[in-house]
């Protein structure tokens, strides 16, 4: 027996609506969920990469900056959007958008 390819979870609640998130308590915890576990494995697929840019810092020496340079941009995407503030939350969540901010 082989390892599975990879895991499928359900994309949203289906009875979730953003706009009025208290009418189904059940689907808004779903949701809540859902959110939580997407959030956790952004967070430790980054620390994944993380320890490999450790580990090819290590190894490279001074070539590091050539070498490692894939690792790095991994990493820098991996850790945009990571959070549990405002831009971490689903975007029905956001609210209206400020003229200021964009």
């Amino acid at each position: 027996m082989g390892r599975k390819r990879e895991v499928v979870f359900d994309e949203e609640a289906p009875d979730f609506d953003p706009a009025k998130p208290y009418k189904e308590p059940v689907a808004m915890m779903e949701m809540r969920e859902h959110i939580v576990r997407e959030k956790w494995i952004d967070i430790e697929t980054s620390k994944i990469i993380r320890d490999k840019l450790r580990w090819c810092y290590r190894i490279e020496g001074v070539n590091h900056l050539q070498k490692c340079r894939h690792l790095v941009q991994q990493y820098m995407d991996s850790t945009r959007g990571i959070g549990w503030g405002k831009d971490g939350r689903h975007p029905a969540q956001h609210g209206p958008k400020d003229s200021l901010t964009g």
